[in-house]
Order: structure tokens, then sequence, then C-alpha cells
């Protein structure tokens, strides 16, 4: 008797609750269709999540966002990778756009978490071979997990955006703090060698989401500032970063963002702080109340997209970014 057996690869995406419009954008980019699945709480607020096709033997991709409530959408991701992991799926990729927990990735104070750790490490114990995230808080949290992580960036998209749309010749970049300082060169260069500045400010370690600006550093007067971040939660640091760059005497100020996490009351001061434009993308869903008139959101699933295919055909993901990772 002769045995024959297919050895060809199958992949399949899986999707989270948390953001099922983009994992259908990054399905259509594939030109594959979202795996069927039934999830649902039970009335305790436990998960339940069940695969409807056979899952043996495939290249699984799941995609899940972390916006609010973010630890039930955690914990979602973790029981899917559980589920094909049971299920024999050969090789589990997770697909965190925004990854959670990257604010708590070191040590303030004595006694504290590093949660972003901890989150890499759930991961792998659930059965993760493999992380692709977008921008993440501090690049050290790539080496949290035991395994290949592909760090994305947004900046070829955001950049490209703002280049067509405001061109190059009279633009400086500008960081809200001097630990984004590197972010804003790298933006500089992609933007044919724009002048950077950074706002020097304080942090009370003590208080969450409060931000002390004072100062900017740097060349702005009668420039467009392209006020960058990458993430934007309740909004106080970057107001307040557009209230000094108007004080410096800049011109348009475009804020330019990855995450658009947008706690309340961030739709507001956004609105409100006399930015011209704020550009973010679609690693979180943003709801239609957080909407409001300056805002420009750009798909990353094009992104997603390619990372997938590379990832899938063993190809290079850092050729996405033209050699510079």
């Amino acid at each position: 008797m002769t045995w024959t057996t297919d050895n060809q690869k199958n992949l399949m995406l899986f999707a989270g609750r948390a953001h099922p419009e983009l994992a259908q954008a990054v399905a259509d980019e594939l030109g594959i269709k979202v795996t069927p699945q039934t999830a649902r709480n039970f009335a305790n607020g436990e998960l339940f999540v069940r695969f409807e096709e056979s899952v043996r033997g495939s290249d699984a991709f799941v995609l899940q966002s972390c916006p609010a409530p973010l630890n039930e959408w955690v914990m979602e991701a973790l029981i899917m990778i559980d589920a094909l992991k049971r299920g024999s799926a050969k090789r589990i990729s997770v697909i965190l756009p925004f990854y959670p927990y990257a604010r708590q990735d070191k040590k303030h104070r004595g006694r504290e978490p590093i949660s972003a750790r901890l989150i890499a490490d759930l991961m792998k114990t659930a059965g993760a071979d493999r992380i692709i995230t977008v921008d993440l808080h501090t690049d050290q949290i790539q080496g949290f997990f035991d395994g290949p992580v592909d760090h994305m960036h947004a900046l070829g998209q955001l950049s490209d955006y703002v280049r067509h749309k405001y061109g190059t010749d009279n633009i400086a970049i500008v960081s809200p703090d001097s630990g984004r300082v590197r972010v804003a060169e790298k933006w500089a260069d992609a933007l044919g060698g724009a002048p950077v500045a950074f706002i020097h400010k304080t942090r009370d370690p003590m208080v969450a989401n409060q931000v002390v600006a004072h100062r900017v550093v740097g060349e702005v007067e009668g420039r467009t500032c392209v006020l960058i971040d990458d993430m934007i939660d309740t909004g106080g640091t970057i107001a307040g970063a557009v209230s000094k760059l108007k004080d410096a005497g800049a011109g348009d100020v475009v804020i330019a963002t990855t995450h658009a996490v947008f706690s309340d009351p961030a739709a507001e001061r956004l609105a409100n702080c006399g930015a011209t434009e704020v550009i973010a993308t679609d690693t979180l869903p943003i709801p239609p109340e957080k909407h409001f008139e300056q805002l420009t959101v750009l798909s990353i699933a094009p992104l997603l997209a390619q990372t997938i295919r590379e990832v899938f055909e063993n190809g290079s993901v850092t050729s996405l970014f033209d050699g510079i990772a």
C-alpha cells in the first residue's frame, strides 16, 4: 500500500470580536475569508469560542485588537489560541495591532509589575508561536516574547499621507517628549530631512494621564508642525503639546498617531485643541461617538495583510520597510 500526503500549507485567518471590521479588511486584502466561529459570553462573564471548521495542520493567524474592555479581549485571544492548539493547528501567529499593557514595560518604583512581559508569557503559554504587532510603545517589548516578533511600523502610511497633503517644504516633526525623539528622527528622514523639535515636560509618576508641558525645544515658528506619538489615550499630552506649539509661533499643527485609544475625554480635547487635523490608523476601532471633524483614519489592513503573506510564504518582513525595520 502506498500512502500519499498533501503537505501544502493552509493559511487560515481567525478574528476576535473586538474589531471585526479590521479582520474583514485584512481578509479582503488577502483574498480569503475569516474562519467562521461561535463566540459568546456566559452569564457570569466567562468566554467561549469554537471554530466551525477543521484547523488541523493549518498556519493559523489570530487577529485581536484590544480596545476597552481590554482585559476581556486579551482573554478571548488566549482562549482562541488554546482552541487552535488543541485543534492541532501547525503554527499559531497572534496579531495584536495594539499590544495590550505596552506602557507597563518596566518598573518605575519597587513592587510594581512588568505587565507587558506578563502578556507575552500568557500568549506563549496559551500556544502562540509568533506575535505580530504594530508600533510598540517601546522596542524592548519584542524581547519579552520567547519566539519571533514581527514589529511593524505605520510610519510609512502616515508619512505618505502627510507628504501628499502638506508637502515637505515648511514642516517640522515634533515629539511630545524627549523619549520619542528617535522616532521623530525617522519621521524626519521619511519626509526629506525635516527639522525635529520636542516638548520638554514632566510627568507625575504617582498620577496617571497627567502631564505638565514646559517649553518647545527646536525651531517651529511659522512651520507646519507634525506632532507624532504612538498612541493617544486621554489626549492630555497631545493637547498640551499643541498649545505649547501655538505659543511658540507654529503654523498649522497636524497630529499623527498609530493607536487611537481615545479614552474620555480625548475626542473632545482633540476636537478643541487647535490642531488642523488628527491622523490615526484603525489598529483600534473608533466608535462613531469618538469621531470628530478633524479626524482622518487610515487603514492598517494592507500592512497587516502584507505581513501575513510574508510570514506564510517564509518571506522577508523587513522588506516591507525597504530594509529599515
